[in-house]
């Protein structure tokens, strides 16, 4: 079936809203990001990109490393069959709680943010007759360019600040109970320039063999943020995965023949990229409307189940995403406003967009839905029903729809173990 065949198919059998990955698509890309970087990287899959069971478990053989940004995270990729081994835990303001389950876990790598997170975990792994390995975050000095968001060269809650990362490397490092093994540093975010992506990883070389001189040690892991970005505009062009790879590899060989290096494990950390053009929204025109010169048709999603596509994550001005008539591809063009159902005049999906006429019944689908979706979304505002998600395996559909209810909760005060009385 063509993309828009399986699209429509799934619509007709599981209803929309309805998300769906194109499993396949997702699996050709690791592949193709592994050959072209000639295995200089393992990868380290951003759960929060997409934590979808089904679709972790889809991916698992591709992946080196999970990296979780919650302990919740964490149990969803575990029950999966991922080992504890295999997840790293990253992310500012975990709570003591977390820090010490993780530790109790047997985590493969404790991402520390600070000098705060390391003496909780250096406490829990003494308690528990252990040693836990971990990585310090660092937020560089300087910003790169041409980034979506950039999270060095300021204030920042990520990370030891790169000017003030020498004392707390030694204090780390002298801690019981804790083997700091190596760094981990992401800067920016959703970058479509392959010249300042390259840019960024020197920088990344260059804070690493700063570190490492720093606590005199060899790591026996990096990892490095990798930024790649998505063409989410119709004028954007796609990054040219090719070329980052000709600009990248070379910074990265420069590394390894260090000495220091040679042994180092490296993770390019990403998850955007990989999943998230093969994932659409795709929603159906539930209404129409005509309002002073404007022709509206409302759908049966809205930002309630993809908030960055209704531009509310992270954008300034609210642009129009790729979005399709999947119903009817060849009709005749029109020029709509585009919304979701909520009851509000900020649920809107495009203004003024042009594209093959849309009748009540017809489905859209809103491109590189695969990451940051449904779980970046406020699913129960005004609750609409949310979104089924299925996997499109090439061959027929796996419903992978779950509830988006957390595993983890944090255990009420002074109860055991987290079990909750009711009072009756």
């Amino acid at each position: 079936m063509s993309a828009t065949d399986f699209r429509l198919t799934a619509v007709r059998t599981f209803g929309s809203p309805l998300y769906v990955y194109d499993i396949e698509a997702i699996r050709k890309r690791f592949d193709l990001l592994i050959d072209l970087l000639g295995g200089r990287f393992g990868i380290s899959y951003a759960v929060k990109a997409n934590p979808n069971t089904g679709l972790l478990k889809a991916i698992r053989d591709k992946v080196v490393t999970f990296d979780a940004s919650a302990l919740a995270e964490v149990e969803r990729a575990m029950a999966t069959g991922i080992g504890a081994e295999r997840i790293t835990f990253s992310g500012p303001g975990k709570r003591r709680v977390e820090i010490e389950r993780a530790v109790e876990l047997g985590i493969g790598e404790l991402v520390l943010e600070s000098l705060a997170d390391a003496r909780i975990a250096a406490e829990a792994a003494r308690r528990l007759g252990r040693v836990q390995h971990v990585l310090v975050r660092i937020n560089p000095a300087s910003a790169p360019r041409a980034f979506g968001v950039n999270m060095s060269g300021k204030p920042s809650q990520f990370g030891v600040d790169e000017e003030d990362m020498e004392p707390v490397l030694k204090e780390i490092a002298a801690m019981p109970g804790l083997d700091l093994i190596g760094f981990h540093i992401y800067s920016g975010t959703n970058s479509l320039n392959p010249e300042a992506i390259a840019d960024n990883f020197s920088i990344f070389a260059a804070i690493f063999r700063k570190a490492a001189g720093m606590v005199g040690r060899k790591p026996k892991k990096l990892i490095f943020g990798s930024g790649f970005g998505l063409p989410y505009l119709p004028e954007d062009a796609p990054l040219d995965i090719e070329e980052v790879a000709r600009r990248v590899n070379p910074i990265v060989d420069d590394l390894r023949a260090d000495p220091t290096f040679a042994g180092a494990e490296l993770a390019l950390e990403m998850g955007r990229w990989l999943v998230g053009p093969a994932g659409w929204l795709l929603s159906s025109v539930v209404a129409e409307k005509h309002s002073r010169g404007t022709d509206f048709r409302i759908c049966d999603a809205g930002f309630n189940n993809q908030l960055a596509a209704c531009g509310m994550m992270g954008s300034v001005i609210r642009r129009n995403w790729r979005v399709s008539n999947i119903s009817a591809p060849d009709a005749p063009e029109a020029t709509y406003t585009l919304t979701g159902p909520l009851c509000t005049t900020i649920d809107v999906i495009a203004t003024r967009i042009t594209m093959p006429a849309l009748a009540i019944d017809d489905v859209i689908a809103i491109e590189n839905s695969g990451a940051y979706g449904l779980t970046a979304s406020p699913s129960r505002f005004i609750s609409h029903p949310e979104p089924r998600e299925v996997i499109w395996t090439g061959n027929g559909f796996q419903d992978v729809t779950e509830s988006l209810l957390n595993h983890w909760s944090i255990p009420a005060h002074g109860i055991t173990q987290g079990l909750v009385q009711e009072e009756l």
